[in-house]
């Protein structure tokens, strides 16, 4: 292991940067980071729409998605092997492209992951202010803010701490849901029997249909490539990144298949649902009762306010960090604490930023998702250019399945995903875009370029 941490090291300094953060994560702390990341109950917000728009195929919408989203994991285990480091798709498509590429894939990945801190605690402080309607919305809001932003200046052991903690019971919620699920299916709840219909209905298959729920399914699996921020505090070497991006895919995506079966077999007609917000919680209910349909909100709840939010300020704020790092963005954003070896300037900017986004889009939670959605998948696409072009056309190789058809074929995926968002998904983004290449214009004229500006 120590050998391991050695050559990262090097790796780091090789690429012209200084070992600052604090190597401390084993493979199965980023393994269950990105498990929290993509939160394995995540289905239960969404499964009303994924089951309507897939006509009832939904464990076959949440199997597809898993597929595609493969290639683009294999895509981040190539770069995260070639260039260890914390920045993400923002290094990668900069060292596999050029700095102006890499600029641009890191100011829309800023797009994601700089506002799904805040829609994660406004979503769930909304759910719990419904719950508990006598504790006001802020108050809830400031207590998951304050509470992440802690835990994460503290250190990233901390948060790997509390991660190892989170995930057990998220799957102690799930592992719940789906035996008292599978003994309501025995007894014949509501109609049901055990069928392969939820993975394929051959009265309601159509490509086109399954495609659309898929285009909403996939977004569940976003956050399996904020691991790779994690590139410069892992011990395990350099390849520990990329197996555990693919684990984490791989263990969530047949987590999400299984609850949704056991789903749609209980409720079988989704064209009956009452609210498509709550169908899940309407299934658990009907279930087990209303305490299980309760514990499933709650969970919900903590999960998206806690759990998801707690990784994804850490993730942001390594980004951050590296653009901070190479003066792409203000260099203060790469200070180190001297104590606890994290980015804590990017740290606390990420909670600032958390609490007026939750205050602006308060009412508007839709449009805050389509800002992240829109930011996540065209990173994806960049990724995936970077990875052909770096090596193929850099390093000469000729390895064209891991370096041609497979990122080809992520970006196909991604790139019929990214067609099928809606429109105001794509208005806002691009919106986002024009202001990045005015500020990287800016920096170009007023010679505040990247550090590795000669090194390219």
């Amino acid at each position: 292991m120590e050998m391991a941490q050695l050559e990262t090291n090097r790796s780091v300094e090789l690429l012209g940067y200084k070992q600052e953060l604090k190597r401390s994560l084993t493979w199965v702390d980023l393994l269950i980071y990105g498990m929290v990341f993509m939160v394995p109950i995540a289905p239960f917000g969404i499964y009303g729409y994924v089951a309507e728009g897939s006509k009832g195929m939904v464990a076959l919408a949440y199997l597809i998605g898993m597929v595609g989203m493969i290639f683009t994991a294999l895509s981040y285990a190539r770069m995260a092997e070639a260039f260890p480091i914390a920045g993400s798709v923002y290094s990668y498509a900069q060292r596999g492209m050029n700095e102006y590429v890499g600029f641009m894939a890191g100011w829309v990945i800023l797009l994601d992951y700089i506002f799904v801190p805040a829609l994660l605690y406004l979503v769930s402080a909304a759910a719990l202010a419904d719950i508990v309607p006598q504790v006001p919305i802020y108050v809830w809001l400031v207590l998951f803010i304050a509470m992440n932003t802690i835990i994460n200046i503290l250190g990233i052991e901390m948060t790997a701490k509390a991660n190892k903690v989170i995930v057990v019971l998220e799957l102690i919620v799930l592992a719940v849901f789906v035996i008292t699920g599978i003994i309501a299916i025995i007894k014949g709840v509501n109609g049901a029997r055990f069928t392969f219909k939820p993975l394929y209905d051959p009265n309601h298959f159509s490509m086109d249909t399954v495609m659309g729920a898929v285009s909403v399914a996939v977004l569940s699996f976003l956050g399996f490539d904020a691991v790779s921020t994690l590139a410069e505090e892992t011990k395990d070497g350099k390849s520990s990144i990329g197996k555990a991006i693919i684990g984490a895919l791989l263990v969530v995506g047949a987590l999400f298949i299984i609850q949704t079966w056991v789903a749609a077999l209980i409720w079988p007609d989704y064209t009956t649902f009452k609210n498509a917000d709550v169908a899940f919680y309407q299934i658990a209910e009907l279930a087990g009762g209303p305490w299980l349909k309760w514990t499933t909100i709650i969970a919900t709840a903590f999960s998206w306010g806690i759990a998801n939010a707690l990784v994804a300020q850490a993730a942001i704020s390594r980004i951050l960090y590296s653009m901070g790092r190479d003066r792409q963005l203000p260099g203060v954003l790469a200070k180190v604490h001297p104590k606890f070896q994290t980015p804590y300037v990017s740290t606390l900017l990420v909670a600032v930023i958390s609490l007026i986004v939750t205050t602006v889009f308060a009412s508007q939670i839709d449009k805050l998702a389509s800002l992240v959605n829109f930011g996540a998948l065209t990173a994806f696409l960049f990724l995936h250019v970077s990875v052909m072009n770096y090596f193929l056309r850099k390093q000469k190789s000729h390895n064209y399945i891991n370096h041609l058809l497979f990122p080809l074929i992520g970006f196909v995926v991604i790139g019929y995903v990214w067609i099928n968002l809606d429109p105001l998904s794509k208005k806002l983004g691009l919106i986002w875009i024009a202001i990045g290449l005015v500020y990287l214009i800016v920096l170009r004229l007023t010679n505040k370029g990247s550090r590795l500006s000669g090194e390219l």
